[in-house]
């Protein structure tokens, strides 16, 4: 029995990862800010749940006691899933740092908190995966997203050196760069023939994490599309409107 520990279980792919999990004989623990949907998921999923936690994420300075309590309550963790995550309102961050503040500290701030627990604790025992979900916004900046994939970005490289530090004792760390998906976070987006469903990427997440590729693009057709995307000069990226447009 793999023991996993979920950091934004309540959102749409995390739920269906716990799901997948829990199915395979998994140990789940389970953190999540909304206490409803998270004691949802717990009375559904109650035979492999080891225990959960309501938790504000975005609160950096109490992190390191929620990873403490979790590793303590599973002796330890195999994988670890950072799913949170918040796409904010792009116009308000370029006018209010307030807003920008609060997707900058959601989506990278908050996670490197996490990070850094976590990270020390798989250092020393030699072992396990974590895996944090990110996005190809953080591959180039556009105008309608760029506050949000600024956060994305940073976070990619973050991982670089995390995944380079616990080589030497075989830990793992995977950064799952997801186009979009159909969630209540996009549910206010028109959606096109690029979007995908949860359901289909939690599991490709899942067997992603077992292989040698560590730097993951999802569905793995954003890959190519991001190779070109980030060899565009300026000037011509600037000039094509679906990439450079609001």
């Amino acid at each position: 029995m793999a023991r996993v520990l979920i950091l934004g279980a309540s959102s749409a792919i995390a739920a269906e990862v716990a799901r997948l999990c829990a199915a395979r004989g998994d140990g789940l623990y389970l953190v999540a800010r909304d206490d409803k949907k998270l004691a949802a998921l717990r009375a559904e999923l109650s035979p492999s749940i080891l225990g959960v936690e309501a938790a504000d994420l975005a609160d950096t300075v109490s992190n390191a006691g929620v990873i403490d309590r979790a590793i303590f309550a599973m002796g330890g963790v195999d994988l670890a899933l950072v799913a949170h995550g918040l796409l904010g309102d792009q116009e308000k961050s370029e006018q209010e740092w307030a807003e920008a503040e609060r997707v900058l500290t959601t989506n990278y701030l908050s996670v490197v908190s996490l990070l850094i627990p976590l990270v020390n604790a798989l250092e020393a025992q030699r072992s396990g995966t974590i895996a944090v979900i990110t996005s190809v916004a953080g591959d180039r900046g556009r105008p309608r997203n760029y506050t949000y994939g600024s956060a994305k970005g940073a976070l990619n490289i973050y991982l670089q050196g995390v995944r380079s530090r616990l080589y030497r004792v075989g830990a793992r760390v995977y950064a799952i760069r997801l186009g979009p998906v159909e969630t209540p976070m996009t549910a206010t987006h028109p959606k096109n023939a690029l979007f995908s469903r949860p359901g289909p990427i939690a599991e490709q997440q899942l067997h992603a994490v077992t292989g040698r590729r560590e730097d993951l693009y999802l569905p793995w057709f954003w890959r190519p599309i991001m190779a070109v995307v980030r060899s565009l000069p300026e000037p011509v990226f600037q000039r094509i409107g679906f990439l450079s447009g609001r």
